[in-house]
């Protein structure tokens, strides 16, 4: 039984590949982190190599070895994988040794199971000449060698790797799929699943890491208390803070990037707010203090910076200046009468 949440199109078609013994040589799993691309990966690589007449069984000896990454035919390659204790530096990127080392292992049969399964985790992350190098293996595929490419951005590698690979989408989860797997699959409690299931934009795996780490929240109050320290601040706190975005966005884009999600989550559920539909609210452990923060702005004031925020988005996806696109942001945050510190009191009620 396939251990996967969702994703119920890209499912049917795999098990319809390995009923028909039809099945790409090489896939690209497209989403965002944490929708289940690495989880999907690696039950395909059990249902390959299943000992089950019905795979993936889950229980066999190959899917415990795969489930364990102890699997001899199955290697997860990135920037972590693989890495050389010698090595002084972090890698940055996918090198085109370890695309040698897969490339010169996929041209020996399977050692222990049915089929070899290479999973390069984070492909975007190829170098030019790892990408080149994987093309060629890709152009000249070997019998039961299966490549899988995990992405969250597949316009990042090279259109003719792309080609050689069939794309499958895995777009973020519904809302209510996420919280029915948190309660019955997880035993999150239902008013803890029904939140975390808002808050992770589709994504189970973020939602599961939250449930067992409360690290994940306590960043999101803490990111929530300076938004709203913001909303009353004087032009020289916001030029400070923006500022020091723009330093964290050169160290690391994401983190800012997520931070921008947040916004956005907390001024379109004033937005919801202002037009009476509260039920709809993503951080619904504190609705009584949006529906009250809500009456304290015009809808155009909520609207205007929502489009502020997506604007500021896409610039910094274009390699804009990132301290003059957020100094602007930040300016452009609407002021509410009162201060904002009311949000460390509704979350401690959490």
């Amino acid at each position: 039984m396939w251990q996967v949440v969702g994703h119920n199109r890209v499912l049917s078609l795999l098990q319809h590949g390995l009923k028909q013994q039809s099945l790409a040589h090489a896939y690209l799993l497209v989403g965002p982190p944490h929708v289940g691309k690495m989880t999907l990966a690696l039950e395909l690589a059990k249902a390959l190599n299943c000992e089950a007449a019905e795979p993936p069984c889950g229980e066999c000896i190959s899917c415990h070895k795969i489930a364990l990454g102890k699997h001899a035919d199955v290697q997860i390659i990135g920037v972590t994988q693989n890495v050389n204790l010698a090595e002084t530096r972090p890698r940055v990127e996918i090198g085109i040794d370890q695309i040698r080392e897969i490339q010169h292992s996929s041209s020996l049969p399977p050692f222990e199971g049915r089929y070899k399964v290479f999973i390069i985790n984070e492909a975007e992350l190829l170098s030019t000449e790892a990408a080149n190098c994987l093309l060629k293996t890709l152009e000249e595929p070997e019998d039961r060698i299966v490549f899988i490419l995990l992405t969250t951005n597949d316009r990042l590698l090279p259109a003719t790797v792309v080609s050689r690979c069939q794309r499958l989408e895995l777009p973020p989860l519904a809302v209510t799929e996420i919280e029915t797997a948190l309660n019955s699959g997880w035993g999150v409690e239902l008013p803890k699943a029904k939140l975390l299931s808002r808050l992770c934009r589709g994504r189970l795996g973020w939602a599961v890491l939250a449930a067992a780490n409360d690290t994940l929240l306590e960043q999101r109050r803490e990111r929530l208390d300076r938004l709203l320290d913001m909303v009353n601040a004087d032009y020289e706190e916001r030029f400070a803070y923006a500022a020091q975005l723009a330093t964290q966005f050169s160290q690391n884009r994401e983190l800012v990037m997520e931070v921008l999600d947040l916004w956005q989550e907390w001024w379109r559920d004033l937005l919801l707010a202002k037009v009476g539909l509260s039920e709809a609210i993503t951080n619904n452990d504190i609705s009584s203090m949006i529906i009250e923060w809500s009456r304290c702005y015009r809808l155009a004031q909520i609207k205007n910076f929502i489009n502020s925020i997506q604007a500021a988005r896409e610039q910094l996806r274009q390699n804009a200046n990132p301290r003059l696109v957020l100094e602007v942001l930040v300016l452009e945050m609407p002021r509410k009468e009162g201060h904002g510190k009311e949000i460390a009191t509704a979350l401690s009620h959490d």
